[in-house]
């Protein structure tokens, strides 16, 4: 995990007929791996978490570990506003195979510092297996500050956060507060450059569910430096960025996968199918970047 950087996708859950469609799953994963793709997030946000039963979530992470086969690490949500249920669930799929945990503050019950430090301790210590943060204020609304992160990465086996705050001053902060060697993964596609500028990582991406390829030849440019070709190939992926988020994610992601002919569009309520604009900035932006006809 300290070698953990590049573009890092979180994974669609592909359903059909109401459930986890298996065979797409799998061929899924096994695309990402081919086009480049440096590790894998299943059940986190994007792979709609929040509507799978455990049963489910669990069956999830072991086909991922399945068709990955130790070819890129994968990084199993284990995220909930529940201490206990966080780490009963990381116990369960540390024993799968993952090869870490993607845990996201403490959504709806709002805790604060001492709550947050507290919680991702008791994770910690309960669980074998390195841990990235997921901190994403408009989603939970709650904001772990740079100091609490700083006491967070002073644990072993605490070796990240996904930053999804939108704030690039944060990277720079985060990086001296926390370390060089903390890894710092960017949470916003549209970003992504200027958060690896900053000394960012990689991106945990939604955009790589749809071009895996394109996102892993990004990623690579910043980490070589090439920030000219990085800055070529963000602008030709920024109209997927928006288009996959003018609507209620994965609405449109799963639109563009079922698209590409991956899986269908089929979600869980209380989402719904993306809207018809929003469909048509799918397509176009699908176009553009030739992805289809």
């Amino acid at each position: 995990m300290k070698q953990l950087k590049g573009s890092i996708t979180a994974l669609v859950t592909p359903f059909k007929n109401g459930a986890i469609d298996e065979d797409a799953f799998a061929a899924m994963v096994i695309r990402q791996i081919e086009a480049g793709t440096r590790g894998l997030v299943p059940v986190g946000t994007t792979g709609e978490s929040a509507t799978l039963n455990d049963e489910e979530h669990e069956r999830a992470v072991r086909l991922c570990v399945e068709a990955a086969d130790g070819r890129t690490p994968v990084i199993a949500g284990v995220g909930s506003n529940d201490t206990a249920y966080s780490i009963s669930m990381a116990q369960r799929v540390q024993e799968l195979g993952a090869d870490g945990f993607l845990a996201v503050t403490g959504y709806y019950n709002r805790p604060n510092q001492t709550g947050l430090l507290a919680h991702y301790t008791a994770l910690h210590d309960a669980t074998d297996l390195p841990i990235i943060i997921y901190n994403i204020p408009p989603r939970t609304t709650v904001n772990i500050s740079v100091e609490t992160m700083a006491a967070l990465a002073r644990l072993p086996r605490i070796v990240g956060v996904k930053d999804a705050t939108g704030d690039l001053a944060r990277v720079a902060l985060q990086r001296r507060h926390c370390g060089a060697d903390f890894i710092q993964l960017s949470g916003e596609d549209m970003t992504a450059v200027g958060f690896n500028a900053m000394g960012g990582r990689g991106c945990i991406s939604v955009t790589s569910n749809v071009a895996p390829g394109i996102c892993a030849d990004m990623q690579s440019a910043t980490m070589e430096g090439d920030f000219e070709r990085a800055l070529s190939l963000q602008d030709r992926l920024a109209p997927l960025h928006h288009a996959l988020f003018c609507d209620a994610s994965p609405g449109p992601v799963k639109y563009a996968m079922s698209l590409l002919g991956l899986c269908a569009e089929e979600v869980r309520l209380p989402m719904v199918a993306a809207n018809e604009e929003a469909k048509a900035n799918v397509r176009a932006a699908m176009q553009e970047l030739e992805l289809i006809g």
